[in-house]
Order: structure tokens, then sequence, then C-alpha cells
């Protein structure tokens, strides 16, 4: 998968013209899926040179608290591509996710999660041709990870999304469009209700679409697009969307083609892309040679593309979906344990057909590399015209009540510039007194603006409103409110008028 120009190759070549790719085997059933795979890509000829490195739980428990050693880096930053088994975060052992660690370290911002129907793997939706792919942004929203309990019995998760994230995943879905010689983009938001996170990607996308003119731009509900996955998901193409959206929308779209054990994915960025399973690491099943390769094969499949090797690519397809159609070696998630195939006897079956033509009615897409383009590397991407201050929102932890807490702030405010607009619980406007019959926390929005209503609010005045609140009251932190360019930059409570 090719760049605008300026990245070159997505890979690296060795010194006897292999292609280098780092091998993680992964914890639980994962070496022996990897071993699976990596028999059917040498019996395909992939012209592919391994190094094998460690990461996951047994990195955990040699007291590596990020499970992925300086080795395993040096080799990935070497060969810029990975094809990993499962890994997992054993209980008492690290503190973070080396699957998440891999994914953030090396940026690799696109998740890719093909759902397509495969003969020979029933389901309520076969022979409805289900043929779409899920790109899902990989590295912000609330899987950012960035959490506080600001109250002993209230949680908060910091839900980040940016232009440039947008961006980059935006055109990256309308690329793989492009390369797949698919029609439609659809972008699925929770915009109706997030208006700047949810709404900064459907904005993004309806600006960039105009640079897509082959292809249709469609924005969706995220909720309605789940729905429609069930209803008629023949009718989707690609969709875009938010980190914790597709995580939950790729694995419903798995369920509709057979099956986790069916789904392939990528993670993609423009240094790095690693190549998984989307399932885990089953290690109740590790070392019993029971667990379909399927899902690991076909994300070879995508590496494979990722290499250029285009070719080969859909001759290890071919191999898989004449195996599936034929039936002769199904893995137990097919047939159930008293008939199953093992993992390696359905890897040689795959090799056996390697060669053959697809079953009748199967389509393999002429694939092509896929163009990546730079978002520029500075930290501002986006830059008004114009912003000011005109406000600050002061979180507190109280026992008080509504009405006493408001009267409080009143009091407190008068001789300062600013005033008491008003104090919101869980979003919604309790002071001044409303009809709302909300059953409140100790969590409380106390929102001041300027008392001319205009102008810029000074760091004095809000340093001076910070310190006389603070002096009687538990704080927990505040927001600058902002205009940018003449807009609201924050939302509004509900019960506001």
């Amino acid at each position: 998968m090719t760049d605008a120009g300026a990245r070159g190759k997505p890979y690296t070549v060795g010194p006897n013209g292999k292609k280098l790719v780092t091998v993680i085997p992964g914890d639980g059933v994962g070496p022996e899926i990897v071993r699976a795979t990596r028999r059917v890509l040498e019996a395909a000829g992939a012209p592919i040179e391994w190094e094998e490195r460690l990461a996951g739980a047994a990195v955990f428990k040699a007291g590596l608290a990020s499970g992925v050693p300086p080795e395993t880096i040096e080799s990935i930053r070497k060969t810029r591509v990975v094809l990993k088994g499962p890994l997992e975060t054993p209980v008492g052992f690290g503190e973070k996710s080396a699957n998440v660690t891999l994914r953030k370290l090396f940026e690799t911002f696109a998740n890719i999660r093909p759902v397509k129907e495969l003969p020979g793997v029933r389901t309520p939706f076969s022979g409805r041709g289900v043929d779409l792919v899920i790109v899902r942004e990989n590295v912000e929203d609330v899987y950012a990870g960035i959490e506080y309990l600001e109250t002993p019995g209230v949680a908060e998760a910091l839900k980040i999304v940016t232009r440039k994230g947008c961006e980059k995943i935006v055109r990256l879905s309308f690329e793989l469009a492009r390369a797949e010689g698919r029609k439609k983009v659809h972008c699925a938001t929770k915009s109706n209700i997030l208006k700047f996170t949810e709404g900064l990607l459907k904005r993004t996308f309806e600006e960039i679409a105009k640079e897509y003119p082959d292809i249709e731009a469609n924005h969706i509900i995220i909720d309605n697009c789940a729905h429609q996955l069930v209803k008629a998901p023949e009718q989707f193409d690609v969709i875009v969307t938010t980190n914790m959206n597709g995580d939950i929308l790729s694995d419903e779209g798995s369920a509709l083609v057979g099956g986790l054990g069916f789904a392939p994915s990528a993670n993609l960025g423009n240094h790095v892309s690693i190549f998984e399973a989307v399932h885990g690491s089953a290690p109740k099943y590790a070392g019993k040679n029971v667990i379909n390769p399927t899902a690991l094969i076909l994300t070879a499949v995508l590496l494979l593309r990722h290499l250029e090797e285009f070719e080969i690519a859909t001759k290890v397809e071919n191999a898989v979906v004449s195996t599936l159609a034929e039936g002769k070696v199904s893995t137990r998630d097919v047939v159930g344990d008293a008939i199953a195939a093992s993992t390696t006897d359905f890897a040689e079956a795959v090799v056996q057909n390697l060669g053959k033509a697809p079953p009748k009615g199967w389509h393999v897409r002429d694939y092509r590399a896929l163009k990546f383009h730079s978002v520029p590397a500075t930290p501002a991407l986006v830059v008004a015209k114009s912003q000011r201050t005109v406000g600050v929102d002061i979180f507190l932890e109280s026992s008080l009540d509504s009405k006493r807490l408001g009267e409080a702030l009143v009091e407190l405010t008068k001789g300062t510039s600013l005033s008491l607009h008003g104090i919101s619980n869980r979003g919604t406007r309790v002071f001044p007194p409303s009809d709302a019959m909300l059953d409140v926390v100790d969590h409380w929005q106390c929102r001041f603006f300027a008392k001319d209503g205009k102008g810029e609010v000074s760091e004095p005045a809000l340093l001076e409103l910070f310190q006389k609140v603070g002096a009687h009251h538990r704080w927990i932190g505040l927001e600058r409110l902002q205009e940018f360019d003449g807009q609201p930059a924050f939302t509004r409570p509900q019960g506001e008028d």
C-alpha cells in the first residue's frame, strides 16, 4: 500500500530480495495459528523473510510493564510490517495491553475490518452478498484511556477526537474504496448528540468527500448503521467511524459472516502496519491444535496486498474459499468438536488447494496499492482567525443541594467581573431551579460568564474567581469557555434556553 509519494514503499526489502516481516507468535493459541499461516504463505511462494520476536504474556511475566521488549520494537522499526498472533494481558502483570501499546507506539491510526460472506460458512445472512469493509479510527476517542474518578461515585472519561485524526481516517476510507473498486463510503457517527466530537468526524467527512466525486458519500447515525447492518448489510461498501463505535460495529459485522474465527484485520499507519486476527488468545485451547486459523490466514492475505504481492494474495484467498466451499475439512466453529479438523489439517487443505480457481459465484476484487496522504505534522492543524475567552466552567465536588450551592456561588461572585450563569448536574441544568426531576450526584458543573455579557474575560478575572470559589468549595477542575471565529466552542446543558 504505497504513499502519496514521499513515504515510498510501505515495507523493507532485505539483502536477499525478500520482504522483511516481523512475526510475533503471541499467546494462547497464537503460536499454532501463526505456524499454520506461515505454512500456507511459504507454500504459496510468498517472498517473505521472517524476523520472529516476542510480545505479550511472557514479556509481562519477565517484568516489562509494556509487554513489548526493545528488540521487538527495533525489529518493527526496521521491517515496518508485523504479522501478530493474539496477545493477552495476564491479570497481575503489566499495566497496559501490549496490543494497545503497539498500536499507539507506531501510530497505526486505521483499523481495517473486511466483512465478506464465505462459502461453506452458513449464517442467517448467507446468499445476501455481504461484502463490506469497516474502517475504524484506531488511536483516539475514549480509547485514549484518559479517565478520572471525579468524586468517589462519579467517573469521567475524556473523548478525544481531533481534526488530524479525522482527516487521516476519512482520506484512507475513500482511498480504500478506490483501491478495492468500491463505490460507496458511509460515515457513521453519533453527531446528533455529540456535536463537537462525533460532529467533527461528520464535518471532516463532508468536506473531504468533495475531493472524491467518483465515490458516493453518505452520512448515517451510528445506531441506525448498526440496525441497517442487520437489516440490509448488502447496501454497504465502506463504513468509516470513530474508535469505540468501530470496535462495536466491526464485531457485529463479523457475526454476519460466521464470527471471529473468520474476521481478519489490519492496523495501518503511515510508517508501520500490524496485521492480526480479531479474535483473542483463547488460552483454554492452547496447545490442542483445534483453533480455526482462517482469520489469520485471511489477515495474511491483507498483509500480502500491503506487500504488493497481489497475485499471491489472490492465490491464497482462492485456496481458503475453495477449502471452505468443499466442506471436506472444517473446523470446530463450523461443524462442532466431533468431526472437526485440526488447525494443521485445515492449513494443509488450504495448501493443497493453492492454485485452484475460486468456487462458482465467488469474486475476488481487483486490488491496487492503497494510497496514503500526508497530513501536516504540526500540532495546530486547525487555526482560528479569532478566539476569545467568554467564561469558565468550574467543576465542584459538593454535598450541598443545587439551591444552596447556587446561592452560595452567587454570593461569592459579588464584586467580581463574572457572575454565575447556571449549575448543571450530569448535563442537565438544575440552577436556577427548574422542573427537572433529576437524581443528582455530588459532581456539579458551575458556569460563569462576564457580567457585562461581552468582551474578553481576562486571566486575572478568571484567577480571582477561581480563588474565591476554591476558598469555600472543593474544586475538581475547570474548563475555559471559548469562541472560535465568533462561534461558541462549548455545548449548553439540557434545560437551558
